[in-house]
């Protein structure tokens, strides 16, 4: 039997849901309630197209030319999108992840992420998923174990999927964020402004029309547990929302108007919780971890 592209499937049950995990990058590969599917994902027989289903570590979105400075010595990791010369989404989208547990509707995977040129750190990485009948739970800790203050950053890259036989388009996204993260023409962050009379003030929500987004969200709106959640419904109400906890200070949006072939574009919106805004390695704006510490956040979906 040849051995499949994204590696052992980790099949998740809990009611009429199922959600498949995968060994090559600790991935969300599909996520169905009943009938309906919650993720635009992807074939166990092809590679994850598009970030669908990554974990972003030890730095989500891009790195400027690969280079950041770290504690006074300069570090280059390689260029990993070379159109716009960016370090994208870290170093452990296609490695193989180890299971630490597992039962039916749940599974542990773990990845040491080993020191390397450009990122000369030591991080032990922990991924859950707890699938029940109120939604998918993912759970992410890292820990330092190397001997030195390491640099960490963190996201996740699911796709929401549009109901079946229509786009992006049609959809309504509410989106509780009052700042946009300002960019140049290689998505590198120049500054923010305010969403406010913009049509990317999505708080109350809108049918997304022709409107394009590949932007980074933050100033989160959230509730008296710190969660913040971003909705995304077609016509009838029906959809999925992504929440997370404090520990994810931004968000992605992307509608997928350049994913390859085009036949895919705009067929899910990908909604990226991220510990730190974009370049956050070369800005400094990442978490400091002390040697032996650890940093936990939580993120789901939950369908509506």
């Amino acid at each position: 039997m040849s051995v499949l592209p994204s590696g052992e499937q980790h099949v998740l049950r809990s009611g009429d849901a199922e959600a498949v995990v995968v060994e090559v990058g600790g991935g969300l590969r599909t996520y169905t309630a009943g009938d309906r599917h919650v993720l635009d994902g992807w074939s166990e027989r092809e590679m994850a197209p598009d970030v669908r289903g990554h974990l972003l570590a030890p730095w989500p979105n891009r790195l400027r030319d690969g280079v950041y400075t770290w504690d006074g010595a300069e570090h280059v990791t390689p260029v990993t999108e070379r159109a716009l010369g960016t370090a994208i989404h870290g170093l452990v989208r296609f490695v193989p992840w180890r299971v630490l547990a597992r039962s039916a509707d749940s599974v542990v995977l773990e990845h040491l992420l080993h020191p390397q040129p450009g990122y000369p750190f030591a991080l032990r990485l922990r991924v859950g998923y707890e699938l029940s009948a109120g939604g998918l739970r993912v759970t992410t800790t890292a820990t330092n174990e190397g001997d030195a203050d390491a640099p960490y950053g963190e996201g996740h890259h699911p796709y929401l999927a549009a109901p079946a036989g229509l786009r992006v388009d049609d959809c309504t996204l509410v989106l509780p964020a009052a700042t946009r993260v300002l960019t140049d023409d290689r998505l590198l962050p120049v500054g923010t402004e305010s969403v406010h009379e913009t049509p990317f003030d999505l708080r109350a929500g809108r049918v997304l029309g022709d409107l394009r987004i590949d932007d980074c969200f933050t100033d989160l709106d959230r509730d008296a547990d710190g969660t913040a959640e971003v909705r995304f419904t077609g016509p009838d109400g029906h959809g999925a929302a992504v929440w997370m906890d404090a520990s994810y200070t931004h968000v992605q949006v992307f509608t997928g108007d350049v994913v390859e072939p085009p036949s895919r574009r705009r067929h899910g919106l990908a909604v990226e919780p991220m510990t730190c805004a974009p370049d956050a390695l070369r800005t400094g704006a990442v978490r400091r971890l002390a040697p032996g510490e650890s940093v936990t956040g939580t993120w789901g979906i939950r369908p509506l």
